[in-house]
Order: structure tokens, then sequence, then C-alpha cells
């Protein structure tokens, strides 16, 4: 069986955090590099068997190591990822699904925004204006269709918690959905099924894929035009996966009835963009309220797989080549200025501390 001798990590955990994580390595070299530092990190991959990266699989890997596992600490790869990492046969692990329970409350946030007409009752609130006109029309989520592209964690967490609320749920893949009986259609791309059968049908279009060269620009002019009359679209999973041009049109001739976008193209947003003041698009700024313990969730998958890795089994969460997109252009915003060379300065740490909580130590020696 393979034996993990030496680990190298650069996720920014906080000091409890890091010394659980330690402990799944009990009996390995524990090596903290600092993220920032690319040039320390490229010399202790070279003996070490795993890696565990705040960042993605980047140009640190591409030298000469002996790595045999790599887990990169988020969701899924990003435009900085290398290909040739995975042309050396090593395994990467993600941590998908340790979120999946607050994004799917998330989307039904942006839905219910919808059918409430928030923006209106807000506005009604403030003139302290009893009633809107035309709430009468209102319809909520009950009896709608709900159309979820991607059942993976995120779809899978999803669809039980849309059905519960008297919803139709269509799944659309590239896999079979087998045992997930809260889904009323299921859709598979590899059996022959269409994208448009889900489109044509939902009232709620909801994105769950990663982006890939498959997906980018799967929602695009052509496929806008499929969609029922009136839907709303909900994005929570990559920017790219939406022609931003072509969805702007969309909801401006009323093709698409309105809009919830956690995630952009281009991020942040630019303050020109039209879609911050169209009445029915409602915005997040790609943050999501945390889930209790969301580093501890991270751990247990990275526990579970050097479970499996020393006992020869499967690893979860596998990612593959096709996961990542090719090229340059597609990463933007912090997935980017993360895999960027950049030197530590007050801002960069300020903006950590924002989407990451604050560290608490500053020397591994505190937690080791």
């Amino acid at each position: 069986m393979p034996k993990i001798n030496k680990v190298v990590a650069t996720v920014w955990y906080d000091k409890a955090h890091m010394y659980d994580l330690r402990r799944v390595f009990p009996d390995a070299e524990f090596v903290y590099v600092d993220f920032f530092d690319k040039d320390r990190l490229t010399e202790e991959v070279k003996d070490a068997d795993v890696a565990i990266l705040f960042g993605d699989v980047d140009n640190c890997l591409l030298g000469e190591n002996s790595l045999k596992w790599i887990h990169c600490d988020h969701a899924g790869l990003n435009g900085s990822a290398r290909p040739e990492v995975f042309e050396r046969g090593i395994p990467v692990t993600g941590a998908a699904g340790r979120s999946a329970p607050v994004l799917a409350e998330h989307c039904i946030y942006f839905m219910l925004q919808h059918c409430y007409h928030t923006k209106e009752l807000l506005a009604a609130q403030e003139k302290k204006q009893f009633g809107v006109p035309g709430s009468e029309k209102w319809r909520g989520l009950y009896g709608r269709t709900a159309g979820i592209i991607g059942m993976g964690n995120n779809g899978k967490h999803l669809a039980p918690r849309l059905k519960a609320l008297g919803m139709k749920v269509i799944g659309y893949d590239c896999y079979d959905m087998e045992g997930l009986d809260y889904v009323d259609e299921k859709l598979c791309s590899t059996r022959g099924d269409k994208l448009e059968t889900l489109l044509q049908q939902s009232d709620f279009i909801i994105l769950c894929m990663a982006l890939n060269d498959d997906t980018f620009h799967m929602l695009n002019a052509e496929t806008l035009k499929q969609v029922k009359p009136g839907a709303f679209l909900v994005n929570m999973a990559r920017g790219g996966l939406v022609d931003t041009a072509a969805m702007i049109e969309a909801l401006e001739n009323g093709s698409l009835g309105g809009a919830g976008l956690d995630v952009f193209e281009e991020q942040p947003l630019s303050p020109e963009s039209p879609l911050w003041d169209m009445p029915t698009v409602y915005i997040t700024p790609h943050t999501t309220p945390q889930v209790p313990d969301r580093d501890g969730r991270s751990i247990e998958i990275i526990r579970e797989n050097a479970r499996r890795f020393e006992a020869g089994e499967p690893l979860m969460n596998l990612m593959r080549k096709s996961d990542m997109m090719s090229g340059e252009g597609h990463t933007s915003g912090f997935s980017a200025a993360m895999n960027a060379n950049m030197k530590p300065n007050p801002q960069i740490i300020k903006m950590l501390e924002k989407h990451l909580g604050k560290r608490g130590w500053t020397d591994p020696s505190e937690w080791m």
C-alpha cells in the first residue's frame, strides 16, 4: 500500500484547523509553505508525496517532483490550472460539496426574490405604501418547474429542497442519475437527451455545472432562444457558463424574465454593466453565507482521501483535465489573484481575511 511520508500545505486555515490538518498525517513530515512563496513551494514539492494547496495546480508543480496526490482546497479548477499536471497521471482532488447546503439556500433566496418581487416590496415599504399594484398576479414556487443543469454535489443538495417546496424538478447532466428519486425527469447528455428539453419546460433555470471547454458559454444566443418565455435564470456556478451579452439581450427583450447572479465572466462586475439597473436582476458579489465549520468540512474530505490513498482505494472528488479551461483569459477576480505572484501587503491580507477569515497565527510552530 502507498505510504505518505511528506506533505506540503499552503492552505489558509486558522490555528485550530491547521492543527487538525496536521493530525490527518500523523506519521508524515508536514511542511507549511506560505502560498506567496512560490520559489519555496517549487523546492519543497520535489520530495513530497502530497500537496494540499490553497491555489490551483500551477507552475510550481511543473518541475521535478515526486507528488502522488494533489488536493486543491476549493470546489473546481480555475483558469490558472496547468494541464501538464494531469498528463503526469497525478490524482487531483477538490473540496466540492463542503458549501453545497448554503449554496442551495442562496439559489432559493434568488428564486424567492423573483417570486415576491422584493425590489417592488422594498420600494413600497420605503414609501410607507401598503400594497403593490399587480401583486395579485404574482406566483410562488409551488407547482412550478425547476431545471437544474449539473447534478453534482450542489445539484444534489438543491433538488430535494426544491422538491420539498412542491416544485417539479428536472435534472440535466452527462451522467445517469440513478437513485435520485427527488428528480422527476432525468436528462442525460451522453444518452442523447437534449438541453433544450429542460430549457423549454423550466420556469427556473439553475446552473450548477463546472466551467470547462465543453461548458463555456453553454447558455448563449442560440440556447437562450430555446428557454420558456419569462424563465428566471440562476447562476451560482461560474460566470463563463453564460454569454453575458446574450443574457443581457434576453433580459432586455423579455425572453428571460429575470436572473439571480452570484458569479460573472469578469469579476468584480463593472459599475458600467447594465445588469446593475435591471429591475428583475438580483446580484450578490460571489459571496454566500458560510456553512458551520467550512474548513472543518474541507479537512474531513482530506482525511477521507488520505485513508483511501493509503488503502489503495479510489479518491473522492477527483478532478480531471477536462474539468479545466484551456488557454488564458477565463480567470478573473479573487481566484486569479490567488495564483499570481503576489507580495503580501495589507490590502491583500485584508482581502484574504474577508474571504477566508482571520488566520490568527504567523508562525507554523504555533500549531505544529
